[in-house]
């Protein structure tokens, strides 16, 4: 078994060109992401114990909720502002044409994984004395991810 290391992993966007069709190229990169959140929700549990049932409740799994916007940290520089603002507005465009924005986890040596996502503006993160500016950057998932092979 080999481990794999996350250095090198890449966050990247797309816009599709057909409704639910996942780009395979064309996807951008977003600079300075310093941390990826889980995307990895557990399920409900959904109680299916009967009356034949004498000792234990017996549960099935349910739908997996990833808890709404997930946060991603990063550098907050003028290279991410510039991809940022410029993917806000291209998922913006997109949507109103019927269009989802596709967000890729590229890990190097592995399947990439992919789902679509709406973003947030970015804000101000804040800061501290003698320290790195950063921000957290938002993208609210919409679907299902998936793992495929990796964009061009």
């Amino acid at each position: 078994m080999l481990e794999i290391a996350t250095s090198g992993i890449k966050v990247k966007y797309a816009i599709e060109a057909v409704a639910g069709t996942r780009p395979t190229s064309g996807y951008t990169e977003i600079p300075d992401i310093t941390s990826i959140p889980e995307y990895n929700p557990q399920p409900s549990n959904l109680q299916v114990t009967n009356l034949s049932d004498t000792k234990f409740h017996r549960y099935i799994p349910g739908l997996q909720d990833p808890g709404g916007a997930m946060g991603f940290s990063a550098n907050d520089t003028t290279a991410l502002h510039t991809v940022w603002d410029a993917m806000v507005s291209a998922a913006a465009t997109a949507r109103a044409s019927g269009l989802a924005l596709w967000i890729e986890y590229a890990i190097p040596n592995r399947d990439s994984m992919y789902y679509t996502a709406i973003p947030t503006e970015l804000g101000f993160g804040g800061a501290d004395v003698d320290a790195v500016l950063t921000t957290t950057c938002y993208l609210t998932p919409n679907s299902e991810p998936l793992w495929d092979t990796a964009s061009n």
